[in-house]
């Protein structure tokens, strides 16, 4: 065994401990794909991974500042938790199990991007001005947390291009690619400039692998269940929700 990828824990990390304990061997490493919800810093919800010494990479998802900046404080501070903050895999690349892994959390939000339209904006610093524009019946309070929330959880323009220009075997998302018939296509087209093969994806709690015409394939992870990079499911998580009809080319493989 190799890397395991882990969809949407939201917080039921028993689900996760429960399969970590009926694997015969340990894998040789982890990827939490966003969602994790932490309520305490990850080095200590993550207990089960890092207690086998399975070293640990992440993305962050659309709900991990939900508890507010304490709960986005213990994914993403290092000073939080130290022990997960080299794991930390958004616009970047890392070699884990043998492979080149890269990572892009979030998802697309309206205000920033909402493929296939053009982005509205394409970096952080635009974020600023733009919000201006909402008008004198937002208090600055509430345009504080709004800039807070798109730049820290939205897919923005500046981190595609930086990570295009990149090479990777794996493109780890939370967004779904255009397999899921709510994905977006640009997380293709990403994985193809990085020339990567496979996209794994979690958000929509499904867990499927498909094709796509190229060979490209897509896994999608069930919330906190464990699947290869190979597609065989190591542990099941929560009851999968409907996949739905697929669209864009792409199939279910056999």
């Amino acid at each position: 065994m190799t890397i395991v990828f882990i969809g949407d824990v939201h917080q039921r990390w028993d689900l996760v401990e429960r399969g970590l304990a009926a694997l015969p061997a340990p894998p040789a490493a982890a990827v939490l794909l966003g969602d994790m919800q932490c309520d305490r810093p990850l080095q200590h919800v993550a207990a089960p991974l890092l207690a086998r010494g399975i070293p640990l990479w992440w993305i962050f998802g659309n709900h991990d500042a939900d508890g507010g900046p304490e709960m986005w404080a213990n994914l993403t501070d290092p000073a939080a938790s130290p022990a997960t903050a080299a794991g930390a895999l958004h616009g970047r690349v890392a070699t884990t199990g043998g492979l080149r892994v890269a990572g892009l959390g979030g998802t697309f939000r309206p205000r920033i991007w909402e493929p296939p339209d053009p982005p509205r904006l394409r970096t952080r610093a635009e974020l600023r001005t733009d919000l201006a524009d909402l008008g004198p019946h937002w208090r600055a309070e509430h345009l504080d947390r709004l800039a807070l929330s798109l730049g820290q959880l939205a897919i923005w323009p500046e981190d595609v291009d930086a990570l295009a220009s990149q090479r990777a075997d794996i493109l780890v998302t939370h967004e779904a690619p255009g397999s899921h018939p709510a994905g977006k296509p640009v997380l293709d087209e990403l994985a193809r400039a990085m020339g990567a093969r496979l996209i794994v994806h979690g958000h929509h709690h499904v867990t499927y692998r498909a094709v796509a015409p190229d060979g490209l394939r897509a896994q999608g992870v069930a919330a906190a269940a464990g699947v290869g990079h190979d597609g065989v499911e190591w542990w099941p998580g929560e009851p999968p929700r409907p996949l739905g009809r697929m669209r864009h080319g792409w199939s279910l493989e056999a």
